[in-house]
């Protein structure tokens, strides 16, 4: 039997069935997204109540994410990813009732705190204890499974969605993601135990203090630094379906643009996370948010069909790496022990943002009647992202040529 350790096959073989999984779960939020535009006609809403019960999927992750990544660690990670598939398939079938309680209820704590939150931060935290050299680019194939989904499943929801109607869709999709979620835990195997070398911090200073900062000062400032790249992130994500479809242009064409999308997302996500190992996760993270904050800009200055589907796939470049890119930089700044709680805040923090920047938009737009304002809000949260990297860079940078000026006498 070949044995297991860090960074060989078995680490990419457990990657590669981690994402297929991934390409399931995170379908799950989106016939909310498909459907939004039709939603609202049928069930008389505003847009953005629609568009909270799919923001309550990223803000339950997030949470979920701080307590199951905590409950694996000690009843183990297969019982808490089987429990989340479950979840999901009963909070989408709760959801097809239609209600707004049925849509909060299902999408909050159903699909996002008790379904996806037991099954992405678990399994994020599990694939890093896998890799050492090569933790960045394997972040960042995983969560690659997001935009797998984006690719796959939006054309056909619309389809299932103008044949047999958004509830069915729903009902269908959560068996479908339990059906291939459940049997896949079978196949997780224990991670390998890391090396002394392995497990330490890459980035430290002394007297337990993180680039000359309080550990958890640095944490707060990661924290707030991705809850504001993820607001302006979610626009697009949540919103470009019913945005085309103000526009004019077709429903499937809107699906579409957003499987594009995600597909150039998914492709570059690979080259983000190659960066990651090279350059570091800070200087990853404040490169995507460049590239993200340019992109959503472009959204203000084209309402064309074709112009729009290459701001699209510009987009789905820019933030790719981003997210994948935070738990790199947890695992460098920090002790691998305290993965299991950090990097679920960190996603907390980021899916939070997800989700305001998603109602917000909504909200934004029954004010308005249109989304420019909304793409405005985002270029301004994505500078101040970038400020706050920026800083953390700067600390960073400081603190590694204080440690070495002494040992270059």
């Amino acid at each position: 039997m070949e044995e297991a350790r860090i960074d060989g096959r078995r680490s990419w073989r457990t990657a590669w069935l981690v994402l297929a999984m991934l390409s399931f779960s995170y379908g799950s939020p989106l016939p909310i997204v498909v459907a939004m535009k039709t939603m609202q006609e049928q069930l008389g809403l505003d847009r953005s109540v629609i568009a909270l019960a799919g923001s309550l999927v990223w803000v339950g992750t997030g949470a979920g994410g701080i307590l199951m990544g905590w409950l694996a660690d000690r009843i183990g990670l297969r019982k808490v990813v089987m429990f989340g598939a479950c979840m999901i398939a009963g909070g989408l079938a709760l959801s097809s009732l239609g209600s707004i309680w049925a849509l909060y209820i299902g999408h909050g704590l159903m699909v996002g705190l008790l379904g996806n939150g037991a099954v992405y931060p678990p399994l994020l935290v599990y694939v890093t204890r896998w890799f050492d050299k090569r933790r960045g680019s394997a972040v960042a194939f995983i969560s690659s499974g997001q935009y797998v989904a984006g690719v796959l499943w939006p054309w056909m929801f619309e389809r299932g969605i103008s044949s047999v109607g958004w509830e069915t869709v729903m009902i269908v999709y959560g068996l479908v993601v339990a059906a291939v979620v459940v049997p896949a835990t079978f196949f997780l195997k224990p991670p390998p135990i890391a090396t002394t070398a392995a497990a330490l911090p890459r980035v430290t200073a002394s007297e337990g203090r993180v680039a000359g900062l309080h550990p958890n000062l640095v944490q707060a400032l990661i924290c707030l630094a991705a809850f504001c790249c993820c607001i302006p992130m979610s626009i697009p994500s949540g919103h470009i379906v019913a945005f085309c479809g103000d526009l004019g242009i077709k429903p499937t064409h809107g699906a579409a643009m957003l499987s594009v999308m995600l597909a150039a997302a998914f492709v570059a996500r690979q080259a983000w996370g190659a960066m990651a190992d090279r350059l570091g996760g800070l200087r990853t993270v404040m490169t995507g948010s460049a590239c993200q904050a340019v992109a959503i800009a472009c959204f203000l200055l084209t309402q064309d069909e074709v112009g729009l589907l290459f701001v699209a796939t510009a987009f789905g470049l820019g933030f790719a790496g981003i997210i994948p890119s935070y738990s790199v930089v947890i695992r460098d700044l920090f002790p691998s022990a305290e993965a299991s709680w950090r990097i679920p805040l960190t996603l907390f923090t980021a899916m939070s943002g997800m989700a305001f920047g998603s109602w917000f938009a909504g909200k934004l737009y029954d004010h308005y009647g249109y989304y420019a304002p909304a793409f405005g809000s985002g270029v301004t949260f994505n500078l101040l992202n970038l400020c706050l990297i920026g800083f953390l860079i700067y600390r960073t940078t400081r603190r590694r040529r204080a440690i070495a000026a002494p040992a270059a006498l």
